[in-house]
């Protein structure tokens, strides 16, 4: 038998092709038509108060003002938009969510007659050409996914502002901020790695899978870990990353590198690196009549539907009390709506750390691992550079602050 060149045996891996737009669109938008899915974002009470508080509490800001509602979804933010006053909100929404706004606006004058002839619902992307919307005073969205950026939707909330929203015009949220610190745990570790021990086996029904055994330990440890976890496993302070929704521009959040410095807490083992956000809603011009107000998903905050997310490395890496880790965490957006995650950590000088395009390239062409191991002494005891997809999530929900344990965390090397 012939064999096709492109698929012979002498290729590594099957690279899946990635989607299309045509291809990975209906997909995304048929998850957020789905009642279920708005309902877990509607019951998340920190999420929903919240915006709800920073809308009503601001309501000499939306007072006889024109608002849009980016990616609607079951059109909540719309409906707290005309409470707070607002004279007219356009909600754009792409997924059928759309058609169940319109059904909730017809029964307006019976159930919800405060809301007549105060919205339009336009079934569309942002980004689609010659929308039926004028320049506006004020831009409300939920625009956020697992570690700020995934899922891509603050493109879209950019694009509106860019298009949309007047001159010294408001956007609720205003910013958000990325926080990144180095944590152990080595349970969820050890669970991961009995994932790739699997692959390990030679007699499995007679057949040695083992040849797998380092592809499986790549996927599995290139799946970020979302789920919420013990505050006190955080072994430093964690290093804030600020986005202003205000002013960066679009192709700011396409590529972009987080550089962190910690000081380690207590002496252990970094099983990886544990990333949250918070979002804040600030009016352009901060007066005593429009207060502040955030969300955060910190570990030390009430748990969200977002959770914090854990980025494990494959090797975990020694460190002692006092000492100093670097590093940087590069973010380039994919076409699968997420991100694909480089980073590297040094223990000690900052100046040893590699450029980030020589990791990429290295990840890319797969010499990493090959490198690493003809420097093993420097790479096993004092660095470890790691890459990830945003996209391809894994959940561990082992852990429940509300009826987790109030001792101090005890490390078996503190």
């Amino acid at each position: 038998m012939e064999v096709d060149k492109n698929t012979s045996s002498n290729n590594e891996e099957d690279v899946r092709k990635p989607l299309t737009d045509a291809e990975r669109d209906p997909s995304y938008f048929n998850y957020y038509a789905q009642f279920t899915h708005q309902q877990n974002m509607l019951e998340d009470t920190i999420r929903t108060s919240t915006y709800n508080s920073a809308i009503l509490s601001n309501s000499s800001l939306f007072k006889d003002k024109t608002v849009c509602d980016i990616g609607a979804g079951s059109g909540i933010l719309s409906y707290m938009a005309v409470q707070a006053g607002a004279s007219k909100v356009y909600a754009v929404e792409a997924s059928n969510m759309s058609s169940r706004i319109k059904k909730l606006l017809r029964a307006c004058p019976e159930k919800n007659s405060w809301l007549t002839d105060r919205m339009e619902v336009i079934t569309s992307k942002i980004e689609s050409p010659n929308l039926p919307i004028p320049k506006v005073d004020i831009l409300i969205s939920e625009p956020i996914g697992v570690l700020l950026v995934h899922e891509r939707m603050l493109e879209s909330y950019l694009y509106a502002r860019d298009h949309y929203l007047k001159p010294g015009g408001a956007m609720f949220p205003s910013s958000g901020t990325i926080f990144l610190a180095p944590c152990t745990d080595a349970s969820l570790w050890s669970q991961t790695m009995t994932k790739v021990r699997f692959w390990e086996q030679n007699n499995f029904y007679g057949v040695d899978l083992s040849p797998l055994s380092q592809a499986a330990k790549d996927e599995l440890f290139a799946m970020p870990v979302v789920g919420a976890f013990d505050p006190k496993t955080v072994m430093s302070a964690p290093t804030p990353y600020k986005i202003d929704f205000y002013t960066i521009k679009n192709e700011e959040i396409v590529d972009f590198t987080i550089p962190f410095h910690w000081k380690i807490s207590y002496t252990g083992i970094i099983h990886g690196i544990a990333g949250w956000f918070n979002i804040n809603f600030d009016p352009p011009v901060k007066t005593n009549n429009c207060p502040s107000y955030y969300i955060s998903t910190s570990p030390n905050s009430e748990r969200t539907h977002w959770h914090q997310v854990r980025f494990l490395f494959k090797e975990p890496l020694a460190v002692n009390a006092g000492e100093t880790v670097h590093g940087w965490m590069r973010l380039i957006a994919n076409d699968m709506r997420s991100y694909t995650i480089y980073s590297e950590v040094v223990v000690g000088d900052k100046h040893t750390l590699t450029d980030s395009d020589e990791v990429v390239k290295q990840f890319d062409a797969n010499t990493l691992d090959k490198m690493q191991s003809r420097t093993v002494n420097q790479y096993y005891f004092s660095r470890r550079q790691n890459k990830w997809d945003l996209q391809n999530q894994t959940y561990f929900y082992a852990y429940d602050p509300s009826t987790a344990q109030t001792q101090d965390y005890k490390s078996e090397f503190k």
